[in-house]
């Protein structure tokens, strides 16, 4: 039996050494490059899915009543033959049913099994064209993905790439797992998550939601409630003008309150300072305490009780939703707007 294991592993190597001098021998090109057409007669209010396995997706607005697709497929090193095989066996299916497109791309596995493993690269950017109203499901596993404005729903996932959209009229939902997500601005809803990133997002008339293990949130004015989680980054909220929960394990909060809040709020962090500003009307039930820090105020406090200064309870303008305040390792500064 052992003797049968040998064997067969010799033979194994001795055939993969063929194939990489084979390989070897062949003629070499700087790239080889393949691109693809498409175009879709659509209406407002379609939509657009993709599910990729790899590449970059980008969409713009166009006038026309089309949805027009370009894929530029590269393949930066090997031989001129073998390029030719992996164009051939990387598929990319469009399809159409009614005001619906679909774009799907795989590597046929006979051949992915063997060239994952020799890191061929083969880089993938799709170019897609449509009209402003139009709805997005955008899947891809290897790239980034960047949207211009537009008026529809947007969902968007990648799991190795940054996220970036223009201006949106519609709910945005996105997802990546390597890198940062950027929303210039939003009149709906953001629902927005990152394992390795930061996320910069601009005004929005709806609630926000953006979640980070391993960046910064930075957030524009906000109409509706935001729920701002990070465990290895800053918190930076320009205006609040619905409600707030915003937690960092490593980082400071700030955040500005322009307008009375509808309901309680509360700002934590374990590693950094709290800076809050407040209009001089507003009216709050005030709840501030640190481990390792000051809590300073610039606003008149109504106190009852004894004075620390670690800690502060009592009422502005007659007092209203709580606004709790909690760092571990630093000071809570509430200042005048």
């Amino acid at each position: 039996m052992k003797v049968t294991q040998t064997c067969l592993h010799t033979l194994a190597t001795t055939l993969f050494v063929a194939a990489l001098f084979f390989e070897a021998t062949q003629p070499s090109v700087a790239s080889t490059e393949d691109r693809i057409k498409k175009s879709f007669p659509v209406s407002a209010g379609g939509k657009l899915k993709m599910e990729v396995d790899r590449g970059s997706i980008e969409v713009k607005e166009n006038e026309r009543g089309t949805l027009d697709v370009e894929v530029i497929r590269r393949i930066e090193r090997g031989s001129t033959e073998k390029a030719r095989e992996i164009l051939k066996d990387h598929e990319i299916e469009f399809a159409q049913e009614g005001n619906e497109v679909q774009i799907k791309a795989r590597l046929r596995d006979s051949v992915a099994s063997f060239w994952r493993r020799r890191d061929w690269n083969l880089n993938v950017r799709y170019l897609v064209f449509l009209p402003r109203q139009f709805n997005l499901d955008l899947t891809t596993s290897g790239g980034s993905i960047s949207v211009g404005g537009l008026e529809g729903e947007v969902r968007c996932r990648t799991s190795g790439g940054s996220i970036s959209l223009g201006r949106m009229q519609g709910p945005v939902w996105a997802r990546t797992s390597g890198g940062n997500i950027a929303v210039k601005g939003c009149k709906s809803a953001i629902d927005v998550q990152t394992s390795g990133g930061n996320v910069r997002l601009g005004e929005v008339a709806g609630s926000v939601t953006a979640r980070t293990s391993g960046g910064s949130i930075s957030i524009g004015n906000v109409a509706g409630h935001i729920t701002a989680t990070t465990s290895g980054g800053s918190i930076d909220v320009a205006e609040v003008l619905g409600g707030i929960e915003a937690s960092t394990s490593g980082g400071s909060v700030r955040a500005c309150f322009g307008k009375q809040p509808e309901g309680g709020c509360s700002l934590k962090t374990s590693g950094g300072n709290i800076d809050v500003k407040l209009a001089n009307s507003i009216a709050l039930d005030l709840d501030a305490h640190t481990s390792g820090g000051r809590v300073i105020t610039d606003l008149p406090v109504t106190v009852q009780g004894e004075l620390w200064k670690t800690e502060l309870k009592g009422k502005l303008n007659d007092g209203g939703p709580v606004l709790l305040l909690r760092t571990s390792g630093g000071n809570v500064h509430i200042r005048r707007m």
